[in-house]
């Protein structure tokens, strides 16, 4: 094994008395494989990232990037950094000749260079296309290419895939592969969990510290004969499920469809469905375990399964009709057609997802249903009126969570507590309640103070729900809440989610996590513009069974399958 970049016992910190960012964290990264960096939000693997890049010195330990000190071979090393760090204003070609000449490729083998990365990254068509004008999933290719214009030994990845979905994700580590097969060292940081399992090592960081390193098959093992799957239970999967999660034998929990996947504490076995109060009928079967499970395990559990939020939360009026309702909505910009004829309802206390790749029309359909965007044709209703009759009024009714942050971010966590609720007409003593409560419930008192633009992500993400649910809106459009989130703090939103909908709160939802797909109700798959599959979770996993085969398929297979059933009846009809 040739070790391409090493840090040992590295120690970083960006205040004198402040908590160290890395702590004595030791990492090897070998020649022809991935090495997979995971942990949630905080725990410093951006800033481990930018110290092998040499764009960051440690207080301490020792760096060493192909045999010298890291920042000395910056030729051979290839960064992608976690934002997209590309210029928007300017073209897919004319990024990739930003790069090469900031890199020394020279001019005379740009064209044959270009047009191997094009074609690697399947962006040969889109060459004269704005950066900023791709959707996520390309955007995503374009700064890999970039990182690629001179073909490095050292390939670092800060996560290459936060908000791009499955298919888009597939291709980005099938490209990687081939790079690996070229002996191309490496480091790929990611807060998708399935990621990290393709890892031949991974490193798993929590507060600076390194927990776990080794095979990702040796943290699954952790959880071996602890993993179940609760079935047949009586009422409702979200109430179940909090109930699993508030139990001390418990570490973790999720929602499977109609089951609930459980995760028993270290030492607990097979749980009685007595325990969960879960009816007479209901079954307790093990299930196999999962990287994820070894993941939130050694973190110490998920977390209780009450919603502080949902506590705080005026109960939603339950009153006749869909809460939200689309009718034929076509959105057109010029020749493009981004969204055509979708017809969506969603019912009062029910969560209903959006699923599709980056560019097919969910976020469009998101802004045509908020008042946001002014459909081409068709309706949109929400809690029974209509943006072009009623729009203030029904903006009022909602609460709305953008795919990008998209608070001030050159005003405080503070101030933009307090401009959203002056916005939505909280005043005086509700207002300064309100305000204390989110910002207990989202820990947010050590940030208030400062910018929102500069907080970690996961906090971020916490600072956008607060302001979205400050109103006590009885409809919640969430637009990839988790986009980028580590797996911890993801449950905590879903904890908080799952509670309002008990309280007969409304949620329309995007998400290119695939197990979250499992706590929507209802799910509308659109591809193209246009909604390809309706129906449960379940459903739409049976109808992937009967296209593919496979016995008991995941919602990614469900996902892939489907759009690739639409794809196969598109050539047949254009035939």
């Amino acid at each position: 094994m040739t070790v391409v970049a090493a840090a040992r016992g590295v120690t970083k910190r960006f205040a004198p008395r402040g908590p160290a960012a890395l702590d004595d964290v030791t990492l090897e990264i070998a020649a022809g494989r991935v090495t997979g960096l995971v942990g949630p939000d905080g725990a410093g693997k951006t800033t481990l990232i930018r110290i092998l890049a040499g764009l960051l010195r440690p207080q301490s330990g020792q760096v060493e990037v192909l045999g010298g000190p890291a920042g000395a071979m910056a030729g051979d090393v290839g960064y992608m950094p976690q934002r997209f760090g590309l210029y928007e204003d300017l073209s897919v070609r004319q990024n990739l000749t930003l790069y090469a000449e900031l890199r020394g490729l020279p001019r005379a083998e740009h064209d044959a260079v270009f047009d191997r990365l094009l074609a690697f990254t399947d962006l040969k068509r889109f060459q004269g296309r704005l950066a900023g004008q791709l959707s996520g999933g390309m955007k995503q290719k374009l700064g890999l290419a970039c990182a690629l214009v001179r073909t490095p030994r050292l390939l670092l990845l800060d996560e290459p895939s936060v908000g791009v979905d499955p298919i888009s994700r597939r291709e980005l580590w099938s490209m990687v592969g081939a790079l690996v097969d070229e002996g191309i060292g490496v480091l790929w940081s990611t807060a998708y969990l399935d990621e990290a399992e393709r890892c031949a090592e991974v490193c798993l960081l929590n507060a600076g510290r390194r927990l776990f390193a080794g095979r990702p098959a040796d943290l699954t093992q952790r959880a071996a004969g602890r993993v179940f799957r609760l079935e047949a239970f009586a009422g409702g999967k979200r109430d179940v499920l909090a109930r699993t999660l508030n139990r001390p034998e418990v570490s973790d929990g999720t929602l499977q469809g109609r089951s609930v996947r459980l995760v028993m504490a270290a030492g607990e076995g097979a749980p009685s469905p007595k325990l969960f109060a879960a009816g007479e009928g209901a079954r307790v079967i093990p299930a196999n375990p999962r990287f994820e499970d070894g993941f939130v395990d050694i973190l110490g559990g998920a977390g209780k399964g009450t919603s502080a939020l949902a506590a705080t939360y005026a109960e939603a009026p339950r009153g006749e009709g869909p809460a939200i309702e689309a009718r034929a909505l076509t959105k057109r910009f010029g020749e493009f057609t981004a969204a055509q004829d979708i017809s969506l309802n969603v019912a009062r206390g029910e969560i209903f997802g959006l699923l599709g790749p980056n560019g097919a029309g969910k976020s469009t359909t998101f802004k045509m249903l908020c008042g946001l965007l002014t459909p081409t044709s068709g309706q949109g209703f929400v809690a029974g009126r209509g943006f072009a009759a009623s729009g203030a009024s029904a903006r009022s009714r909602l609460g709305y969570m953008a795919q990008k942050f998209s608070l001030y971010g050159d005003l405080s966590v503070a101030q933009n507590l307090a401009f959203f609720a002056g916005v939505y007409g909280l005043r005086g003593a509700k207002a300064r309640a309100r305000t204390e409560a989110l910002v207990e419930i989202f820990d947010l008192s050590r940030y208030l103070p400062d910018n929102a633009g500069a907080l970690p992500l996961g906090y971020k993400q916490r600072l956008a729900l607060a302001c979205a649910v400050m109103h006590e809106p009885p409809v919640l459009f969430l637009d990839e809440p988790t986009s980028g989130v580590d797996p911890i703090t993801r449950r905590e939103f879903w904890t908080h989610i799952n509670g309002l909908v008990e309280r007969g709160v409304s949620v329309l939802v995007t998400t290119h996590f695939m197990d979250e797909a499992e706590y929507c109700d209802r799910i509308a798959l659109i591809y193209r513009a246009r909604e390809i599959a309706t129906g449960t979770p379940d459903a739409l996993r049976a109808q992937a069974a009967a296209l593919t085969g496979a016995a008991d398929p995941t919602m990614e297979d469900a996902f892939i399958a489907l759009i690739e059933a639409a794809d196969m009846a598109r050539e047949q009809a254009a035939a």
